[in-house]
C-alpha cells in the first residue's frame, strides 16, 4: 500500500502513524499491545510463544500494577520482526550513579515543555538527538549535543555547506561513506537535518565533545573540561533485544541478535527474520516479500489452498 499522494518526500512522524492505522484497517491487521514476549521455543514440531500482560489501574492519582495475565501461542511459523530497534540502547558511563540530575534516553523524552531554562545535555547525533536538540532550543532550553562520531550523512552535509558553509566547523567532519552504503556497511541510519544545524551556527545549541564520566552536578569531558547540567538525555540508540527471549542460537546470533549471516532471513523450523538487514523500510519490504512467498509455498507444498482477497 503506497503513502498518500499528499505525503512529502519524508513524512512527519504523525503522517507515518497515520498511514500504519489505515494499513490495519485495510488489511484487517489486528495488533495486539501492552503484552511482552516472555520466550519463545520450538518443540520439534511447533514454535510455543510466551507472553505477559501487565494489568494496571488507576489508584491516587497514579498507575498501579493489579496483577498480570499470561497468554500462549502455537504456530508452524515464526516471524521474528522487533526488528534491530527492539530496545534502547543505553551506555554504561562512569560516575552515573553520583550525578544528582536526571539521566533519561530519547524514547522517554516528549517535548521541550518543563525545560526551559534548564542546562540540558544530549549524548549522540543522530536523527534522535538533532531532533531533540532542536525542540529543546525552540523551548528555551540552554542545550549542548555530544558529537561522538563522524558518521553524519554526506548527503545533509553537501547541502548544509552550501547553506550555512563548512560543517566542520560546528563539530560534524565530513563521512567517508554516502547515505546508502553508510547504513548497509555500519547499520547507522543517515541524518536528516530539520534545522539543527542552523541552530548551532548561531549558538543557540553548543556541540561539546565525548562525555568521559559523569561528576555530581555534570560531566567531565574527553579532554579534562567540566560542565554543569541539569539534565542528560541519552539519544544513544537502539538494540536487538532477540537473545533475551528467543531460545534459538543457530539462526540469530547471541551476541547481537541479528542473524548470523549477511541478509539472512530465513532459518530452520519455520523461523525467519524481518528488519535485520539494516536497510531500513526497503530491507524490510525485501524481507516480508521473501518470507509470505516462502510460507505461501510451503502451505502449498502441505496440500493446502489460500483464499484470493482484494
Amino acid at each position: 500500500m503506497p503513502f498518500p499522494v499528499s505525503y512529502p518526500e519524508y513524512p512527519t512522524k504523525d503522517q507515518f502513524l497515520e498511514y500504519l492505522d489505515s494499513y490495519a484497517r485495510r488489511f484487517a491487521v489486528e495488533p495486539v499491545f501492552r503484552r511482552a514476549v516472555i520466550s519463545a521455543e520450538f518443540d520439534g514440531e511447533s514454535w510455543w510463544v510466551y507472553t505477559k500482560e501487565v494489568i494496571t489501574a488507576a489508584v491516587g492519582g497514579e498507575q498501579a500494577v493489579l496483577g498480570c495475565t499470561m497468554t500462549v501461542y502455537r504456530s508452524k511459523w515464526l516471524v521474528v520482526a522487533t526488528g534491530e530497534n527492539a530496545e534502547p540502547a543505553v551506555p554504561e558511563i562512569e560516575g552515573a550513579g553520583r550525578f544528582k540530575g536526571q539521566i533519561m534516553h530519547s524514547s522517554e523524552y516528549r517535548n521541550g515543555v518543563g525545560y526551559a531554562g534548564k542546562r540540558v545535555l544530549v549524548v549522540g547525533c543522530g536523527n534522535s538527538g538533532m531532533e531533540v536538540s532542536l525542540d529543546l532550543c525552540n523551548h528555551n532550553a540552554r542545550a549542548s549535543m555530544v558529537v561522538r562520531d563522524t558518521a553524519v550523512d554526506r548527503l545533509v552535509l553537501l547541502v548544509a555547506r552550501l547553506v550555512i558553509g563548512d560543517t566542520a566547523r560546528l563539530g560534524f567532519p565530513r563521512p567517508a561513506l554516502g547515505p546508502l552504503e553508510l547504513k548497509a556497511v555500519s547499520g547507522k541510519t543517515p541524518v536528516l537535518d530539520v534545522g539543527t544545524l542552523a541552530k548551532i551556527r548561531t549558538g543557540h545549541i553548543k556541540v561539546v565533545p565525548a562525555v568521559q564520566c559523569f561528576q555530581e552536578h555534570g560531566v567531565e569531558f574527553v579532554g579534562g573540561r567540566v560542565e554543569e547540567f541539569d539534565v542528560v538525555i541519552l539519544a544513544t540508540g537502539y538494540k536487538s533485544n532477540v537473545p533475551y527471549w528467543l531460545k534459538e542460537s543457530e539462526f540469530f546470533s547471541e551476541k547481537d541478535g541479528f542473524p548470523r549471516k549477511s541478509n539472512g532471513w530465513k532459518g530452520q523450523n519455520g523461523l525467519y527474520a524481518v528488519g535485520f538487514s539494516r536497510r531500513g523500510l526497503l530491507g524490510v519490504s525485501i524481507d516480508a516479500t521473501n518470507i509470505v512467498e516462502d510460507i505461501v509455498q510451503r502451505w502449498h507444498d502441505n496440500g493446502y489452498k489460500t483464499s484470493q482477497s482484494n
